[in-house]
């Protein structure tokens, strides 16, 4: 009997720690986000330094209704020297139409077109990518997913943050002001959930790179065998972001978080791109398993108050509801400071979006975890311990 007692005391006593971790995090979050998201971007410098060259990777695959919108403000960047590659892999895409209308549109910009791609890997983006990136002028590298949407000042902002010491700038991802309960429901998980854990990582030094806008030196990578080294990976952006802190690099994030402007928002396609996340956090790093539902709210908040209850007698009920309500309130000012201005939606739709976005990542967590095949698009991948992916040729239904 003892013994059972010594377990329940000890589980208690890592629930009350885990819970006050959480809290540290919580606070690292909005110091970090005070601190370093939306600084004032220093002028442009003079020609005595002049800002470096940056080759433009955009893979693309398919369209939607914002693409062109997204294209076009890599076009009419406030920067003096960057190219633009266009990586489409069918030449039946029709991204190929979109990309040259705004090539005509813009023939001052330096922008060149690669269709078809080179299998380096089972990864389709950087096959999708290899020949821009072995074609690339300049000793800078951005990579931006085809749904990101650029400020004039963007790559300014992120080449400054560019020091000696530093070999990758990324951006936080977030999203773009959309209408609709979808929309909403990916910016509270995007300013609440992704951007805490975010900040606080970048805080510590913590690898927590997602390569859907990132500024990288390409000297390093070519050092290991560029981007085609990672092709063996899913998740090539944690696994080169790994490779280059190993080496004494650093990386940091830019005070610009990342505007997704994705034209198909649902509910139902956002849940399946957070399953496919989970899937490549347990393939990567195995621990995650255990830690990661224990970092959400509702279910860190039922363990803590139970070990409360019983390590200092506290009602379960009350320390529950607080932790819910303090959790909540922090939640709405990190959302607020990584909105930096007016959001889209009142209180009433944040709640609904919170306790939507709260309640049901246990569930997808779950999901991911009994489910470890991965679709990206049109194709279906199984993941190895490692984060190692290979390709499953057959047919998976859904």
């Amino acid at each position: 009997m003892s013994s059972m007692v010594n377990t329940l005391y000890g589980f208690a006593i890592f629930f009350m720690v885990f819970w006050c971790a959480m809290w540290i995090v919580h606070v690292l979050a909005l110091v970090a986000g005070r601190w370093k998201l939306h600084r004032k971007i220093a002028q442009t410098p003079t020609y005595e330094t002049p800002l470096p060259g940056v080759s433009i990777l955009k893979p693309l695959m398919g369209v939607d209704p914002n693409l062109f919108g997204n294209l076009e403000t890599f076009f009419t960047m406030n920067y003096p020297v960057y190219e633009l590659l266009f990586c489409v892999e069918d030449d039946s895409d029709p991204a190929l139409m979109l990309v040259h209308k705004l090539m005509e549109n813009y023939p001052e910009v330096d922008a060149r077109l690669f269709v078809g791609g080179c299998t380096v890997g089972v990864n389709p983006k950087i096959n999708n990518i290899h020949l821009a990136y072995e074609s690339a002028k300049h000793e800078l590298i951005m990579i931006s997913d085809s749904g990101i949407k650029m400020k004039e000042d963007t790559l300014l902002d992120m080449t400054n943050y560019m020091t000696e010491k530093v070999a990758l700038v990324h951006q936080m991802p977030f999203t773009c002001d959309r209408e609709g309960f979808a929309a909403a429901y990916e910016k509270i998980f995007f300013g609440t959930v992704q951007s805490r854990m975010y900040l606080a990582a970048d805080l510590l030094r913590i690898n927590c790179h997602t390569g859907m806008s990132a500024l990288l030196r390409k000297a390093p990578l070519d050092e290991v065998g560029g981007l085609k080294a990672f092709g063996i990976y899913l998740a090539e952006d944690f696994f080169y972001a790994k490779s280059l802190t190993d080496r004494g690099w650093r990386t940091t994030v830019s005070s610009q978080p990342a505007l997704q402007n994705s034209g198909h928002c649902k509910v139902t396609l956002f849940q399946a791109r957070l399953r496919r996340w989970a899937k490549l956090r347990v393939a990567m790093l195995p621990l995650v398993i255990v830690f990661e539902p224990l970092s959400e709210c509702l279910l860190l908040g039922a363990c803590a108050s139970w070990a409360a209850g019983l390590l200092f007698d506290w009602d379960s009920l009350v320390f529950y509801l607080v932790h819910i309500l303090l959790w909540f309130m922090l939640d709405w000012t990190l959302l607020c400071i990584v909105q930096n201005g007016p959001l889209p939606f009142n209180k009433l739709e944040f709640v609904c979006g919170w306790l939507l976005s709260e309640t049901t990542r246990p569930y997808l967590f779950a999901q991911a975890v009994l489910d470890p095949l991965i679709q990206w698009r049109s194709r279906v991948y199984r993941l190895k311990w490692g984060g190692i992916a290979e390709e499953v040729k057959a047919k998976v239904k859904y």
